[in-house]
């Protein structure tokens, strides 16, 4: 099984290094559909997984690259913490199955504007 966390794991990293996207969106479905997690244990999971990894080692390679906007960056970095925290603390509140329909929903909205809205 370690084999294949590490895959979902190369597979999340690789995409979002490529094409900017976040690793959850790759994680979530993985670990539901692959490994039996509900959806909170997923969205964990996967918050866990892309603590080190993504904040660290993908952005030191865009900031090398002069593809990092540092104060916009740190500004967005605050919301982000404050937001995080909130929102971890209502989707424990949350029932797992309405959350899953809510990242679907989130899922299926993005995936439509990416495909047919400029």
């Amino acid at each position: 099984m370690p084999f294949w966390y590490l895959m979902v794991g190369f597979l999340a990293g690789l995409l979002s290094g490529f094409l900017g996207i976040g690793g959850a969106s790759i994680m979530i479905p993985f670990f539901m559909m692959f490994f039996s997690m509900s959806q909170h244990q997923a969205q964990g999971t996967s918050l866990a997984a892309m603590l080190a990894p993504v904040f660290i080692l993908a952005v030191l390679k865009y900031y090398h690259e002069g593809h990092v906007n540092v104060p916009v960056a740190l500004i967005v970095a605050v919301g982000l913490t404050m937001g995080g925290l909130v929102g971890a603390h209502y989707a424990q509140a949350t029932p797992d199955a309405a959350l899953k329909k809510l990242f679907g929903v989130y899922m299926i909205v993005i995936g439509i504007k990416m495909v047919f809205l400029k």
